[in-house]
């Protein structure tokens, strides 16, 4: 099941909707997926709006072997902004909530800061094709467990995976992305569709950013890692089956969390949204 498969939600009550998972990604449901599910289930209660913001707190794991029904409140519709609250529950329990802003168009003033300067895509090898090489995240215990599998978005990082400026203490994980599917651009659903899937491209690698600065001292599969809570801010239309600059930096961490930020930026250098986390990392109790 692709991604688009999962964003295709079946409504049981006119703000109840239940949402499908894909058992072979692993035991947990990945934080993006929610949250891109909840962003389509709060949609689809409001026409004429463009999502804008949102802030989401993971509560507790969510299972990929069940269903994931996603109770839309209505809190909020307003000439200009509409406001809606998500809370996503498994066997009963409220796993993840997040409220999500929609904001009508209307022109105003424009700013955007410099793009970092980086190679462009084409300069770069593609992630998967360079973790084959190295035999999958088997090779080094540093490289993602996600590494083998298949993303829904074509990864393209400037610090090559196992490269030696790579494995090196940085704070910074600067990677081009690119959604990898086909989309209807001439439907009234794009915006917040394409919105959809930045959100879930925007948890991707945020929580191991985090662990950057320390990676010489210790390996990632003796961290406990996951994400607490996550917000996105969007300002321009999304050119997702385009290139766009995930850029990824890190500014602390204490007391078993870091705080990561994230900023989308097309290939032209325009900022188009931005995101922040927060996530665990802890070590791992020996046995």
């Amino acid at each position: 099941m692709r991604l688009l498969n999962l964003l295709q939600l079946e409504q049981v009550d006119d703000n109840l909707f239940r949402a499908e998972n894909e058992p072979e990604n692993g035991q947990r449901i990945f934080g993006g997926q929610v949250i891109a599910q909840a962003l389509i289930a709060s949609s689809r209660t409001l026409d004429g709006y463009r999502m804008h913001s949102c802030h989401a707190y993971f509560l507790r794991p969510g299972d990929n072997n069940k269903p994931v029904l996603l109770d839309v409140e209505r809190v909020r519709d307003g000439r200009s902004f509409a406001m809606r609250r998500v809370v996503a529950i498994q066997n009963g329990q409220a796993i993840f909530n997040m409220d999500i802003s929609f904001h009508i168009d209307e022109p105003g003033f424009q700013h955007s800061e410099p793009m970092p300067n980086v190679p462009t895509p084409q300069e770069l090898r593609p992630d998967d094709e360079v973790a084959k090489a190295l035999d999958g995240s088997d090779a080094d215990p540093r490289l993602s467990p996600m590494a083998k599998l298949e993303r829904p978005f074509e990864m393209r990082s400037v610090f090559q995976v196992g490269s030696v400026e790579w494995a090196e203490n940085r704070s910074w994980s600067p990677v081009w992305i690119r959604y990898r599917g086909e989309l209807d651009l001439s439907s009234n659903e794009t915006p917040n569709l394409n919105a959809a899937l930045l959100a879930y491209a925007s948890d991707m690698g945020l929580v191991s950013t985090g662990f950057l600065p320390h990676q010489s001292i210790t390996n990632r599969s003796k961290l406990q890692m996951a994400s607490l809570d996550h917000s996105l801010w969007i300002y321009r239309d999304i050119p997702i089956t385009k290139w766009l600059l995930f850029h990824k930096r890190t500014t602390t961490a204490a007391n078993s969390r870091a705080l990561v930020h994230a900023d989308f930026f097309s290939e032209e250098g325009v900022l188009i949204a931005t995101t922040t986390q927060e996530g665990l990392l802890r070590a791992r109790e020996e046995n």
